[in-house]
């Protein structure tokens, strides 16, 4: 191996490893007894939050604006969204107005 070479290598694999420390972490969310839990997270921009029905109730995760909806959840169905932008998102089960909790992206 050249040292040209490997100092292209060593640079890429430090690009690399500051990259992957700087992805968002996904986050999870969980719905119990009638609630969104945690009622507010606070997450970066790209996270993807998912969220777990553990109620033997059907469910939905809407977006008080419309930016993102699932579809009815079953019990112990899931639901992905990946928040690019900043900014602070209610959002609500459809079947269960009552039911509101908001991501914050910052």
């Amino acid at each position: 191996m050249t040292k040209q070479f490997a100092t292209v290598l060593a640079v890429g694999v430090v690009a690399l490893a500051a990259w992957a420390s700087a992805a968002p972490t996904p986050q999870k969310l969980e719905i119990h007894q009638f609630k969104f839990l945690p009622a507010t997270v606070t997450v970066a921009p790209g996270t993807m939050v998912t969220w777990v029905n553990h109620d033997e109730e059907t469910h939905t995760v809407m977006s008080a604006t419309g930016s993102f909806a699932s579809a009815a959840l079953e019990h112990e169905q899931t639901f992905n969204h990946t928040f690019a932008a900043p900014g602070t998102y209610t959002y609500f089960c459809a079947l269960h107005p009552l039911m509101r909790a908001t991501v914050v992206v910052k």
